[in-house]
């Protein structure tokens, strides 16, 4: 029987033009409104054998809210940003333009002195490799949307360079379905209200 691993991507901790590379704030006031006002949905989730989420308070916050009682995993921490921890996108552009032009372009460069996309990916895909198997396993994850990507990455077998062309929003879902090394990306039927 397939393992199915349901990635929730962790609520907001600030507006998207505050984003910042490895962000350690806790939900903001929209993030926990946003948790509350899908709840019914994500709720149901609990249900699955096994339950984590990322290390960031965001991700402990929305798992919490949502009963997960998730157990923190390291592996599914953010990427390492190196020096550039706590930047937005737009500081490390304004400080080192050429070392961000190359981050963004060659998947195995960090000249940020920390992971590179290629490394980042095969961490978050170990993770989803190396998880229990047992009849009808059900997983849930609640990470940041940067690990949802690098796990969709990772298990459609994609180039790493779609990684910046994948749009994970807050709260949303995505469910894998598979055995180690051999993944299915599984779309579910949403209500209305969160589309």
């Amino acid at each position: 029987m397939p393992l199915r691993v349901t990635f929730v991507a962790a609520a907001r901790s600030s507006s998207v033009l505050a984003e910042r590379f490895e962000d350690d704030r806790p939900l903001d006031q929209a993030g926990w409104d946003a948790v509350q006002s899908v709840a019914g949905e994500l709720v149901p989730l609990a249900a699955a054998e096994l339950r984590y989420c990322s290390p960031t308070p965001r991700s402990r916050a929305t798992g919490d809210a949502l009963g997960y009682a998730p157990l923190v995993q390291p592996a599914l921490r953010d990427c390492d940003m190196g020096r550039w921890r706590g930047f937005t996108l737009g500081e490390a552009m304004a400080r080192e333009p050429s070392a961000v032009d190359s981050w963004l372009a060659d998947p195995r460069s960090a000249p940020h002195g920390g992971e590179s996309l290629m490394s980042f990916i095969s961490r978050v895909g170990g993770w989803l490799d190396t998880r229990p198997v047992g009849d009808g396993s059900r997983i849930v994850a609640v990470a940041e949307p940067s690990v949802v990507r690098a796990a969709l990455v990772y298990a459609l077998k994609a180039h790493p360079s779609s990684y910046w062309n994948i749009d994970v929003r807050p709260l949303s879902t995505i469910t894998l379905a598979g055995l180690g090394g051999r993944w299915n990306l599984r779309l579910e039927a949403v209500s209305q209200d969160r589309v």
